[in-house]
């Protein structure tokens, strides 16, 4: 992933959760924290975060990981403004960024090299695809950031993406469905603390088979 940046969104109010969905705890730390860790840590060029509403609160959850927080102060506006701004934050060097929402903390962080590497190939933008439906993270070339700072209103990317010709988005399938399960609601982040704590009881699992403390299933 030699020069390309990371950029999570992070703006919303989150009023359909009740409001501070991404300062909510999950599983000991708040949401954004759990979304931001695993990115910081997955050898990006950069890690961009853009702020909005709980712009002191995620500052204060994202204290010593790796990464550039701006504010984006049309946050009210949607998400266009938020990725009209992290785009602008982004190193002017930056041969394409991985786009992640900051109330996705399964996002399947792993598949960013391949993503990366078929977003290059085709030219302009790369995603996860689960079951016919599109996830994330979204993985942009340069090329289209001149179009990424246009965006309007309270609309992402997808719009974009479905006017490009087909060639020049690609996708990646796969059974990940953390590409697609976001927090909208406290169910939601119950149901995902659920998987996180499945996620964790496994890969301890798995560590101590590694090490001969568990027999091989």
């Amino acid at each position: 992933m030699h020069g390309w940046s990371a950029l999570i969104l992070a703006g919303g109010a989150g009023r359909r959760f009740g409001g501070g969905k991404l300062l909510a705890p999950l599983a000991g730390e708040p949401v954004i924290r759990r979304v931001a860790e695993p990115i910081a840590a997955a050898g990006f060029a950069e890690v961009v975060v853009v702020t909005g509403a709980e712009d002191a609160g995620i500052r204060a959850a994202l204290d010593g990981i790796a990464c550039r927080i701006c504010h984006a102060t049309d946050w009210a506006e949607g998400m266009a403004a938020t990725l009209r701004k992290g785009i602008a934050a982004l190193a002017p060097d930056a041969a394409g960024v991985c786009v992640f929402l900051g109330d996705m903390p399964l996002v399947p962080v792993q598949l960013c090299p391949a993503l990366v590497e078929v977003a290059t190939a085709a030219g302009y933008a790369a995603r996860p695809r689960v079951d016919g439906k599109p996830g994330h993270p979204v993985a942009f070339t340069r090329t289209a950031f001149a179009d990424l700072v246009e965006l309007a209103g309270d609309q992402g990317a997808t719009m974009l993406l479905k006017q490009r010709p087909s060639t020049e988005v690609a996708y990646i399938e796969t059974d990940d469905t953390g590409a697609l399960f976001d927090i909208d609601s406290p169910a939601d982040l119950a149901a995902i603390e659920r998987a996180w704590n499945a996620c964790a009881t496994s890969a301890t699992s798995d560590s101590a088979t590694s090490r001969g403390a568990l027999p091989k299933p």
